[in-house]
């Protein structure tokens, strides 16, 4: 049985914790790193997660987080938010003792752009029945060259759409 998308059998026998992501069996302020990649967006509850890391991080402690700022349903059924902009992660980390010292958009626009568009023949298969003619990806192909002289002279699209964000910030 097919039960959800990308759910492939994952090994978490060498994970040193295996907890709810928001009630971590550990005292407060015993780390001084904390590492989040590509998590936000598959916990129900993300700012129970963040409010987490600042109680176990240590005063001056880093905390490494990236998350999605759009991104198409993976690892579904716990796949619950399409992504997160810049504006909740400046928001959420200064509530909870946070000070941002680097957020880094993940791509551009017309990085994003070109990206669907390279799955398009998949999609277009999968979900309409429809084989790409030979003049389609002819075209495809071209708006593919245009997007990629476009990302070449952004000047900040990513305020726009972007992957996601990496964000470094430092518990106060």
């Amino acid at each position: 049985m097919n039960l959800g998308l990308q759910m492939n059998s994952w090994n978490y026998g060498q994970l040193d914790i295996i907890s709810d992501i928001a009630l971590i069996p550990e005292p407060d302020k015993s780390f001084d790193a904390i590492i989040c990649t590509e998590v936000l967006e598959h916990i129900i509850n993300p700012r129970e997660a963040i409010k987490e890391f600042g109680r176990l991080l240590k005063n001056n402690g880093t905390l490494l987080l990236s998350a999605p700022f759009c991104s198409l349903t993976h690892f579904a059924p716990y796949h619950y938010y399409s992504g997160f902009s810049k504006f909740f992660y400046e928001k959420e980390l200064a509530a909870n003792n946070f000070i941002i010292q680097e957020i880094i958009p993940n791509g551009n626009y017309f990085e994003y752009l070109a990206q669907e568009l390279r799955r398009l023949s998949f999609v277009g298969q999968k979900y309409a029945s429809h084989d790409f003619s030979k003049k389609e990806k002819v075209l495809t192909n071209n708006i593919l060259r245009s997007l990629n002289q476009l990302s070449k002279n952004d000047h900040g699209s990513s305020e726009l759409l972007c992957f996601g964000y990496h964000i470094v910030a430092q518990k106060k």
